[in-house]
C-alpha cells in the first residue's frame, strides 16, 4: 500500500490527531490490504502462500470488528458503512 493512501485512510478513520492504532483505523488499513491482495489473486491464482496471509488478515479484521462491536457499537456501524462491509 502506498504511503499517501495509508495516510489518507488513517486521517479518515482516526478519532484524534495522533490516533493511528485504534481498532477502526486498523480495520480500515486491513481492508485496504485485503482489497489489494484480492486483485493480486486474479493475476496469480496459484499463489497459495499469499492466500494464507490473506486469510490471516481477514481473521484479524474479523476479531477487531467483533471487539469494536462490543465496545463502541456506533463506531462499529459507521466503520462498516464507510468500508462497505457486511451488506
Amino acid at each position: 500500500m502506498e504511503k499517501a493512501k495509508k495516510q489518507e485512510i488513517i486521517e479518515k478513520f482516526s478519532r484524534g490527531e495522533n490516533d493511528q492504532g485504534s481498532a477502526s483505523v486498523q480495520v480500515a488499513l486491513l481492508t485496504g490490504r485485503i482489497e489489494e491482495l484480492t486483485g493480486h489473486f486474479k493475476d496469480h491464482p496459484k499463489d497459495h502462500h499469499s492466500r494464507r496471509g490473506l486469510l490471516k488478515m481477514v481473521g484479524r479484521r474479523r476479531r477487531l470488528l467483533n471487539y469494536l462491536r462490543q465496545t463502541d457499537l456506533d463506531r462499529y456501524r459507521s466503520v462498516i458503512q464507510e468500508l462497505g462491509l457486511r451488506h
